[in-house]
């Protein structure tokens, strides 16, 4: 019984084959993850100042629309949530060479020192920074038990 092996006759199917092509994208999308190329973050970052009669909350959200944010008052507790989508298309000529699809959720919950006015509350949302005003409820004052 003969075996007949076709020799290796050429290097240049070696020559095509390169081993590293897509490493400098894996390394780079390892220090920037998909959050980051998209302008959204995991955090939403808060400045909360405070006078006699409300609170201003400033929540830094970019890249986002208004009609994507939410925010709900109950007592002193606040939330502030958004859904980001982004999509992002790569194309060298009439060929996709790559497309990417982004969805996240931003998420923020924190407590104030006192309850707040939910009917006189306002939101604004301007240049990627959400502002919410938030009157303060009228301090109740602690009533006292006398125990028997």
């Amino acid at each position: 019984m003969a075996h007949h092996l076709t020799p290796f006759e050429s290097f240049s199917d070696l020559a095509r084959l390169d081993p590293f092509r897509g490493m400098d994208e894996f390394f780079r999308e390892m220090r920037h993850p998909a959050a980051r190329d998209t302008g959204a973050h995991s955090l939403i970052r808060l400045d909360v100042e405070e006078d006699d009669k409300a609170y201003t909350v400033k929540a830094e959200m970019p890249g986002l629309k208004k009609e994507d944010i939410k925010v709900d008052i109950d007592g002193n507790r606040v939330v502030i949530a958004a859904e980001t989508r982004r999509e992002h298309e790569q194309k060298q000529g009439n060929t996709v060479v790559r497309s990417e699809r982004y969805v996240g959720q931003l998420y923020r919950s924190f407590a104030l020192d006192q309850p707040v006015d939910e009917n006189g509350a306002q939101a604004s949302y301007r240049d990627g920074v959400l502002e919410l005003t938030l009157p303060k409820l009228p301090n109740k004052s602690a009533r006292k038990l006398t125990i028997n």
